[in-house]
């Protein structure tokens, strides 16, 4: 089987042009070291760069490489028709047997819908929804993704749903739909565990209102009167939004605190060595890949009742529940695995073994095989 799996690198996002190696987002990542397990398939990446850079030509012994170059006026001022018309040229020269768009925020989406070749999409983040949350105003990026997100769903031949949230928000427009989790990155099952003496609590994730960062420190404010704790916040800020003025005020007065700022998959494996607990406080989320890793990690993990986090956390068995609109659940339950080593010793390894069993991209990748030949089988 040839598969051709469209993604973003993340040189082209971050402008990075200067670097010889694509960069992928961690769950495309993953699912490529699952296919990289399966020799008898063959599998093209293709992404597309305003700006033409050195890339390799193979990413593993089954795996090609294809930078796209497209010049800026095909990206968003254009709805990415330049993206679609270049990636177009390249799939009828490679005659993939299926295609496959990473995430509706973007290009990759409509990449894969007007290939001309069956296609099916997974969406990460569910841009409805956010834009819905957040409350975004008209032509807005997430606005714009949102309309995106509308418009290919019911033009693909199915979706790849990795949570029962996404599959709810999709089954009206979708044709057909398949329930399947993200891969975790395979190093994440290998991390050492040597817990610092002062408990280290990690929330990883964009700083902005939808992960909840602000109300977050405010809830662990009476655990920090009590005991010592370090909490560290990793993610990207926005200077153009207040939300995250308000979160560095926040934490300049509290010593307990640490903003550390982006964090990459091996600098975050050098952190969950040294955590406690790992925070998942949302008021919105898909299926949140640092929670995957945690749990791959052995690290305890307290989360949000929200989104699809229930289809990768059980509560009481691999991981706590709080509600994210409540201060004291949010305390209490960061309390609890802090003043309870054996239970959060219980939950992290039934978490890990979850991850085994259920999360590994081998895994993930051979159940990603079995909807590739579900729709060519429908489409012959």
């Amino acid at each position: 089987m040839k598969i051709a799996v469209l993604t973003t690198d993340n040189r082209e996002q971050f402008r990075q042009y200067s670097l010889t190696e694509p960069w992928f987002g961690t769950a495309p990542q993953a699912l490529l070291d699952g296919f990289a397990l399966i020799p008898d398939i063959e599998v093209h990446v293709l992404s597309g760069t305003r700006q033409p850079m050195k890339s390799p030509e193979k990413l593993a012994s089954n795996i090609w490489f294809h930078s796209i170059y497209v010049p800026r006026l095909g990206w968003t001022a254009t709805a990415f028709q330049g993206c679609v018309r270049a990636m177009r040229r390249k799939l009828k020269a490679l005659q993939p047997d299926i295609v496959h768009g990473q995430g509706t925020e973007r290009d990759c989406s409509l990449d894969a819908v007007f290939s001309g070749f069956p296609n099916v999409l997974t969406i990460h983040g569910n841009m409805r929804l956010i834009a819905a949350l957040h409350k975004v105003k008209p032509l807005s990026w997430n606005w714009q993704s949102a309309q995106l997100e509308k418009f290919v769903l019911p033009r693909t031949d199915g979706v790849v749903c990795i949570t029962r949230y996404t599959r709810d928000a999709v089954k009206d427009l979708a044709r057909k739909t398949w329930l399947l989790p993200n891969a975790v990155d395979p190093s994440f099952f290998g991390v050492p565990r040597n817990p610092d003496a002062v408990p280290l609590i990690l929330c990883v994730g964009l700083i902005c209102y939808r992960k909840n960062q602000n109300a977050f420190i405010q809830a662990l404010d009476a655990l920090a009167e009590k005991r010592k704790i370090k909490l560290a916040f990793f993610g990207s800020t926005s200077k153009a939004d207040p939300y995250c003025d308000e979160f560095l005020q926040v934490i300049s007065t509290r010593p307990w605190c640490e903003h550390a700022g982006f964090a990459d998959r091996e600098t975050l494996k050098k952190w969950f060595t040294r955590a406690s607990v790992l925070a998942l406080p949302s008021l919105e989320d898909n299926c949140p890949m640092v929670v995957l890793e945690a749990m791959a990690a052995g690290i305890p993990v307290v989360a949000a009742n929200v989104g699809g986090v229930p289809d990768l956390v059980t509560d009481g068995k691999t991981g706590l529940f709080c509600d994210p609109l409540d201060a004291a659940s949010m305390r209490n339950g960061v309390s609890r695995l802090l003043d309870e080593p054996a239970l959060a010793e219980k939950l992290a390894a039934s978490a890990k073994q979850e991850a085994v069993n259920k999360f590994h991209p081998r895994v993930i990748a051979q159940q990603h095989i079995e909807i590739y030949k579900e729709v060519l089988k429908e489409r012959r």
